[in-house]
């Protein structure tokens, strides 16, 4: 029961604080494998009504002077000791990068650092909105006006680490390497209360520690699980036991689903509208002590997310659940890569966007096409394996593909070297070293030529785009070719000469070498083509694009459709064969778009709140409202991943599909 006289009612009773100056405002991402964001991000939050709607304002983030007396800096030219890509928490191991170095100065002190997404994955840690890239303001349990915890940055290729070395000893965490495994020990908490109560927005849950602790988030479906490295007393853990906690038989309601605990579920509302559904009366908690650690669970009802903030003196750890959980963001994250969060409105819609501004112009960062396998065009894998194969720093998903047969459907183009051809005249975005950008519908016409005058028209290069006609493959494309359908005709070529001729089988069967001094050419359907090739036969490859100036840029990702072109919207979806289901659906879409001076923006575009994903139309009035000058729709849906540091900033992992290929940035520190 609450006492409406207690400091605990007064805390559930009011409204969350209106500047995140007030409390520690953390949503469930990837990042702390929470929901929306923590691993990743939806965190350090502005309360609606009080975030401005201007892009124009995003781009001039509030810094935070760094003043804390605990600030730690790290030397220009620290001595490397050791690094790895796990730590293991309490007795629990966790996916994240860490490193440790010798500090320059006179006391050669050694430092320990931890990637800055996975310190948010596995303790709960927030980071703050800052302009100075060296420097990264915290929140923890503490209260960051006037003085907030900053702790220095050091930047690799793949990782930003925040130097926790004065963090861990004030709080008395026990550090130590022991291999590629970084061991740490905190004390543990000891958990004295949880209560929840009604809001306006949703439904709030605060737990009372005696002091801070790390916590993790898993979110299932719609299973929320928060662990704590605490304990609590017997009498807490029965009062919210699993077996505890049913359905009171005086109700004259119909009994409610049960989970497979037998707990009652909260009636799920129907979300019809962008409209806060209404809370229910209170949500059953099962509280359990699981390892040493104490796991809490509950059923999310439907249209809310979480949300998670902290308090110190007395340390809570409150969880609200509302339909705008996501938290705003604006982080200079590395020289010429900003991190930004923000809901946009489009009529009575808001939309939580998750995105990432490149400085394309910045000495050290480059953008490049990656996909899943560097040795092969087939397969496909989660993106967050990929960018960790291609040691980028950050990735957005990129062009379609055959999720069947795991092949590119759409243009990528590395280092000016065709990796697979665009097709049906679909949208594509280019960019060159000196940061110039194009983005505009795009076409490759090749032809071979013999010695006898003839000219083939050749279809497609490394696709799994499969139409009659000629089609070419490369090295590129792997070291053999398997027919993708029955009875082709397969050319090799060898320096500009026909060597071989031979008729494949099955499709899906054999695998045909492909030179890595030319190619191999497969005719499918119009066979008799084939008859101009015979062996010893000398023949040359031309190419062009349409239009012609994409053959200036070296780099080159196609997906569609195009959005928007010189400031206007020129969606035509069905002029670059996009199926009518396509083009009516509303979902979650990932989106490039470049301001025309330099930066690029790599974006994911969520469920609006109360509702479901952007329309195709939708998507190009948001990339408007981003500043976005040119803009291109990218794959779409579950394949939508935006990744920073080693994690997922937009959803869970779990969440995120496996793709083929992707748009990777580049550090060099």
């Amino acid at each position: 029961m609450l006492n409406a006289k207690t400091s605990s009612q007064r805390l559930l009773a009011k409204p969350a604080p209106r500047y995140p100056h007030l409390a520690f405002r953390l949503v469930l991402s990837p990042l702390l494998a929470l929901s929306y964001l923590l691993m990743g991000a939806f965190i350090g939050r502005v309360e609606s009504g009080a975030v401005p709607t201007a892009i124009a304002q995003l781009n001039q983030p509030t810094p935070v002077t760094p003043r804390s007396p605990s600030t730690s800096t790290v030397s220009p030219s620290p001595r490397l000791l050791q690094q790895g890509t796990q730590i293991s928490l309490n007795g629990q191991t966790w996916p994240v990068a860490w490193s440790q170095w010798q500090s320059a100065s006179s006391s050669n002190q050694i430092r320990t650092g931890i990637s800055d997404t996975g310190l948010l994955r596995t303790t709960g840690m927030d980071l703050l909105n800052t302009n100075e890239p060296l420097q990264q303001p915290v929140q923890w349990f503490s209260n960051p006006v006037p003085n907030p915890l900053n702790l220095a940055v050091r930047h690799s290729q793949q990782y930003r680490y925040l130097d926790i070395t004065e963090l861990a000893a004030q709080a008395g965490w026990q550090v130590r390497p022991s291999g590629s495994t970084l061991l740490v020990t905190t004390p543990p908490s000891q958990l004295t209360s949880i209560r929840q109560g009604r809001q306006t927005w949703g439904n709030r849950i605060v737990i009372d520690l005696d002091r801070p602790t790390p916590w993790q988030v898993e979110l299932q479906g719609q299973t929320l699980s928060v662990t704590l490295n605490a304990t609590a007393d017997p009498a807490l853990l029965q009062r919210f036991e699993p077996a505890a906690v049913r359905p009171t038989p005086a109700r004259p309601t119909p009994v409610r689903p049960t989970s497979s605990t037998s707990s009652p579920r909260p009636t799920r509302p129907q979300v019809t509208t962008p409209q806060i559904p209404a809370p229910p009366p209170g949500i059953p908690l099962k509280l359990e002590a699981v390892q040493n650690k104490l796991a809490l669970r509950l059923e999310i009802p439907a249209g809310l997310q979480p949300q998670f903030s902290t308090l110190p003196q007395p340390n809570r750890l409150i969880i609200d659940l509302r339909p705008d959980a996501m938290v705003e963001r604006n982080i200079l994250w590395a020289p010429g890569l900003r991190w930004q969060q923000q809901f946009l409105t489009l009529g009575s819609s808001r939309f939580p966007v998750v995105w990432l501004s490149v400085n394309l112009r910045q000495p050290g960062l480059k953008l490049g096409p990656i996909w899943s396998d560097p040795s092969s065009l087939v397969g496909i894998a989660p993106l967050v394996q990929t960018a960790q194969r291609w040691q980028v720093a950050a990735a957005i998903n990129g062009g379609f593909f055959n999720r069947k047969n795991q092949l590119p459907l759409g243009a990528i183009r590395q280092n000016s070297s065709w990796v697979s051809s665009p097709i049906l005249n679909r949208g594509a975005i280019a960019w060159n070293e000196a940061g110039d950008v194009k983005i505009d519908r795009l076409t490759l016409e090749e032809t071979l030529s013999t010695s006898t005058q003839q000219r083939l028209p050749v279809l497609s290069v490394n696709s799994g785009y499969v139409q009659a006609g000629i089609a070419r493959y490369t090295s590129l494309w792997g070291a053999a070719y398997t027919p993708l359908t029955d009875n082709e005709i397969l050319v090799i070529v060898r320096n500009n000469q026909v060597i071989a001729q031979q008729l494949a089988g099955e499709a899906g069967k054999g695998a045909f070498a492909i030179p890595p001094d030319g190619y191999l050419l497969t005719f499918r359907a119009n066979r008799n083509a084939a008859n101009a090739l015979p062996i010893n036969t000398v023949v040359r490859l031309d190419s062009e694009t349409m239009p012609a100036d994409f053959d200036r840029y070296t780099q080159i990702v196609g997906a569609g459709p195009l959005l928007v072109q010189n400031r206007q919207i020129v969606l035509d979806a069905k002029a670059e064969k996009f199926s009518d289901a396509f083009i009516q659906e509303k979902a979650v879409r990932s989106v490039i778009g470049t301001d025309g001076e330099g930066t690029l923006m790599i974006a994911a575009v969520h469920n609006r709140v109360g509702g479901l994903g952007p329309t195709l139309a939708e998507v190009a009035q948001l990339a408007q409202q981003m500043g976005a000058i040119d803009a291109l729709n990218l794959d779409g849906g579950s394949s939508t991943t935006l990744y920073l540091g080693g994690q997922i900033l937009d959803r869970p992992p779990r969440t995120a599909a496996r793709v083929h290929n992707g748009i990777g940035v580049f550090i060099q520190p």
